[in-house]
């Protein structure tokens, strides 16, 4: 579960600007097919987080959300479905195939009995409903 990555925050500035600048990424060490991180944006309201993160390509049977207390785990698996035509060959590609994931921690637990998951147009939109905290008693001692 617990994926260590890197964090550079220029990549995330400047690495969609200069990849495929030259038709082959730049300024990477890596070969073409870098494996994608799942885009993800967290909202929280009164009652529920909303989260919605982009999986283009995938089909909804491959997406698998996973709930653990505060935890929220997508993952999901984009197949290479191969339709190259007889005579035909493919030049270049920047195209992902394989599996992506992304994990996070929300500040309240999720109930997950009351979870929606959406998915519409390569993206894919959750409620998540807090858990109602625990009310406190004050017990006097006699």
């Amino acid at each position: 579960m617990a994926n260590v990555q890197r964090y550079d925050p220029f990549e995330d500035l400047l690495g969609d600007f200069f990849k495929g600048f030259l038709v082959r990424p730049v300024g990477t060490s890596e070969p073409t097919s870098v494996a994608q991180r799942v885009k993800v944006e967290v909202s929280e309201q009164d009652k529920a987080y909303k989260v919605h993160a982009e999986l283009p390509g995938v089909k909804r049977e491959d997406i698998h959300v996973e709930i653990d207390g505060d935890q929220v785990a997508i993952s999901a698996e984009i197949k290479q479905e191969k339709d190259v035509k007889e005579g035909e060959r493919v030049v270049h590609s920047e195209r992902y195939y394989g599996k992506v994931s992304r994990a996070f921690r929300l500040g309240q637990d999720i109930d997950e009995a009351g979870a929606v998951a959406k998915y519409n147009d390569g993206v894919l939109e959750l409620t998540l409903p807090k858990k109602t905290a625990a009310s406190r008693k004050q017990i006097t001692i006699s």
